[in-house]
Parts: C-alpha cells; sequence; structure tokens
C-alpha cells in the first residue's frame, strides 16, 4: 500500500510512526509533503521515508491519501490535490470538516472523515471515523487498517457521531491531562515531593483505566468498591460532587462539540 501523508506536523508524524510500527506499509511506500523545509528534513532523517513540497506530486500513484492539516489549511490543500485524485482513498483527520464539505471542496467522493486523539503519538489512540458510500470494501479496509494503527478505532455510519466524538475523546486528552496536574498539585499541596506526587498519580490514572478495561464493569460499581461508608474517599468524593465537578465534565464537553459542529469549512 503507497500513502501520501499531506502535512508533516504532529499528526502527521503520528500517522508515519504508527504505520511503520504496525507494518501498514513500509518506509519506500510513503511519501510526505509539508511546505516547511525544516519539517521535511526531518522526517526524512528520523524516518527515512520520502518527503516533497509538492502536495499533487505526493497524491499521484498513492492507494491512500491522508490530510492532515488544520481545518483553515484544509481548502488551499484539496485545490492543489483535487485533479491528481483518480481512484485514491482520501483520509481527512481535520476537526470538524464535513464529509460534504470536503467531497465539494474536492471534487472527489471516496472519502473519510476521522477524528484520533493525540494518544495516537505513542499508539494509544482513539479515532472515530466515517466515510461516504463511495468507499469499495478493500478500500473500507485499508483506511480501518490505517487507523487501526494508531490505537483503537470506531467506525460511525451516521456522521453527525463524529463532532461527538470529537467532544468527547478527540478532546478529551486535554481534560485528562488538567485532572492529572490538579491531582499532582493536590498531592504536592498536603506534603508529597512533586515527583513521588506524579508518579502516584500516573500510576493510578493508567492503573485504573486498565482495570476498568480488564474488569468490564460501570464506573459507578468500580467507584463503589473503592468508597467505604464514612471513610476518606466518600469526603473527597463530597467535596468534588459538592464543587460541581460532573456538571463541569458535562458542560465542557458539550461546549467542545458545539465548538466542533461550528469548525466546519464551508
Amino acid at each position: 500500500m503507497k500513502v501520501a501523508i499531506i502535512g508533516g506536523g504532529t499528526m502527521g508524524k503520528a500517522v508515519v510512526q504508527s504505520m511503520l510500527r504496525k507494518k501498514v506499509a513500509g518506509k519506500q511506500d510513503i511519501i510526505v509533503s509539508d511546505v516547511a523545509a525544516q519539517s521535511r528534513d526531518y522526517i526524512a532523517k528520523r524516518y527515512g521515508i520520502q518527503v516533497t513540497d509538492d502536495n499533487a506530486r505526493a497524491v499521484r500513484g498513492a492507494d491512500a491519501v491522508i490530510l492532515a492539516v488544520k481545518p483553515q489549511e484544509l481548502v488551499a490543500v484539496v485545490r492543489q490535490i483535487s485533479g491528481a485524485l483518480k481512484s485514491q482513498l482520501v483520509i481527512s483527520i481535520a476537526a470538524g470538516v464535513s464529509l460534504e464539505s470536503l467531497c465539494r471542496h474536492l471534487e472527489y467522493r471516496v472519502v473519510v472523515r476521522a477524528m484520533p486523539n493525540t494518544a495516537a503519538q505513542v499508539g494509544k489512540g482513539m479515532t472515530a471515523w466515517t466515510s461516504t458510500r463511495e468507499l469499495s470494501g478493500p478500500q473500507y479496509e485499508m483506511a480501518r487498517s490505517i487507523l487501526a494503527s494508531m490505537g483503537e478505532e470506531q467506525y460511525f455510519a451516521d456522521e453527525k457521531y463524529i463532532d461527538m466524538a470529537t467532544a468527547v475523546s478527540g478532546s478529551g486528552p486535554a481534560y485528562v491531562f488538567l485532572f492529572i496536574e490538579s491531582l499532582i498539585d493536590a498531592g504536592v499541596h498536603i506534603g508529597l515531593p512533586r515527583d513521588i506526587a506524579g508518579k502516584l498519580v500516573i500510576e493510578t490514572i493508567v492503573g485504573s483505566a486498565d482495570a476498568m478495561k480488564k474488569m468490564a464493569m460501570h464506573p459507578a460499581e468500580l467507584k463503589n468498591m473503592v468508597t467505604s461508608p464514612g471513610g476518606t474517599t466518600t469526603e473527597a468524593l463530597l467535596n468534588l460532587e459538592s464543587g460541581g465537578f460532573r456538571s463541569l465534565i458535562i458542560n465542557a464537553v458539550t461546549a467542545a462539540y458545539e465548538k466542533a459542529k461550528a469548525l466546519g469549512v464551508n
């Protein structure tokens, strides 16, 4: 499988790393196009793959084209490559840009819209995706293998769920990082050395997520297993609920969802 990646930023590099690590494509099969010479030089040296500053050239001969650019850059990019599209699979990871908008600007309909998150950089991402009906069976599987190389993937037949997933899993790592930062600061506040507080918090977060995945229990059940009547956890949870913790999370995700819908390129 030959893959062209337009955009050598963070997510572009994450796709390259993931495909090479999972052997979805070899070094000789990947080309990255980026306008920045510094980015091209880094990618060529770091991964040993082809680079170019010509988007149309990158697309020609590719089986799959991945648009790893910001929403505000997308229109200019698709105008450069639309004439070079013949039968390639096009995957866009630009936040908030609908399939309808992508197809209209590309004048092409073999398109996937995907929303990975930042954990894709270490192969632990969560990607929500959807596609037009024009994908063939092999192209669907091609898209799935590329996205699965970055971690877990979830296909949605109805595109409306992509903006919702953007607000939950796309933006989600930032919520988790904020919680981690706050929990570390709390540990320091009560007297723990910062490095030790950091280790305690990170291992607690990782262990809790792993336990929930393996035990396949509702989070409320797992929470209750930790919470003894009149104990320390009960007191902590009372303060979180009194401060509107649950409502703040719901409101934050709702705000992110509304923003995702508003980001769409017309």
